[in-house]
C-alpha cells in the first residue's frame, strides 16, 4: 500500500480514532483534528472547530507542516447530534446539527481539493450514517445532515473525478461505543434484534471499510455509499 497523507476530523475518539490508527497501521502518516486538540496517546492531534472556515483552513496549514506535505486523503468524520421530536426540534437544534455535519465537511472538502487539483490525487471519505438513508424517529436533523453527504461526495466524484480524485460515503449502522454503551439494556436487545447480524459493530470494522477506500484497491470507486451496518439498511 502507498502511504499517503492523512488527516482524520474527529479522530480523538470513537470511530475517528479507530480509523486514524488502522489508517497508521496500514503506513499513513496521520493527523487528526478535534475541538480541543488535546493529546491522544499514539496519535498527532491538532485542534479544528469544523464550524469555522478560519479554524479549518489553520488545521489544514498545521497538517502540511506536521506531514510534510499537503493533506491527500480526507477523512471527514466529525459529527454532533441533537436528537429529539419533531415538534419540540428547534431552529437552533436543526442548524447546529447540519451546520456540523454537512457544512463542516464541506468546508473541509473544499480545503483539501485546493492542493489535491494540484496533485492530482486525492481520497475523500465521508462518514455518514445508517439514518441517513434510513430515517430514524427523533433524528430528523441528523438524518438530514448525513443524506447530504451522499450528493456531496456524488457531486465531488464528477466535477473531480478526472482529476484522480475520489468521493465516498461509508454508513455505518450501531457501533460499540461510549454513547452505545449507555442504552438502556433493554434497549439494546431492541436495536440488536432489528439488525441482521444480531449485534453492533466493532470501530474497527468500520475502519476496515476507510481502509479500503483510502489505499491503492480503492482507486476506481468514487461516489459510491458503502454500508457498514449488519445488513440493517440493506443498503439503502
Amino acid at each position: 500500500m502507498t502511504g499517503r497523507r492523512v488527516m482524520v476530523t474527529g479522530g480523538n475518539r470513537g470511530i475517528g480514532e479507530a480509523i486514524a490508527r488502522r489508517l497508521q497501521e496500514d503506513g499513513h502518516s496521520v493527523v487528526v483534528t478535534s475541538r480541543s486538540g488535546d493529546p491522544v496517546e499514539g496519535l498527532r492531534v491538532l485542534a479544528c472547530e469544523i464550524t469555522d472556515t478560519d479554524s479549518v483552513d489553520a488545521a489544514f496549514t498545521a497538517a502540511k507542516e506536521e506531514l510534510g506535505g499537503e493533506v491527500e486523503v480526507l477523512v471527514a468524520n466529525a459529527g454532533v447530534t441533537r436528537d429529539t421530536l419533531l415538534m419540540r426540534m428547534s431552529d437552533e437544534d436543526f442548524a447546529t446539527v447540519v451546520d456540523t455535519n454537512l457544512h463542516g465537511t464541506f468546508r473541509c472538502v473544499r480545503r483539501a481539493t485546493t492542493s489535491m487539483v494540484r496533485g492530482r490525487f486525492g481520497r475523500i471519505i465521508m462518514l455518514s450514517s445508517v439514518v441517513g438513508l434510513y430515517g430514524s424517529p427523533g433524528q430528523a436533523n441528523y438524518a438530514s445532515s448525513k443524506a447530504a453527504l451522499v450528493g456531496l461526495a456524488r457531486s465531488v466524484t464528477r466535477e473531480l473525478g478526472a482529476r484522480g480524485i475520489t468521493a465516498n460515503v461509508v454508513a455505518p449502522g450501531f457501533v460499540e461505543t461510549d454513547m452505545t454503551g449507555e442504552l438502556a439494556e433493554k434497549t439494546r436487545k431492541e436495536y440488536q434484534a432489528a439488525i441482521p447480524a444480531r449485534r453492533f459493530a466493532d470501530p474497527k470494522e468500520i475502519a476496515g471499510a476507510v481502509s479500503f477506500l483510502a489505499s491503492d484497491d480503492g482507486g476506481y470507486v468514487s461516489g459510491a455509499v458503502l454500508p457498514v451496518d449488519g445488513g440493517l439498511g440493506m443498503g439503502h
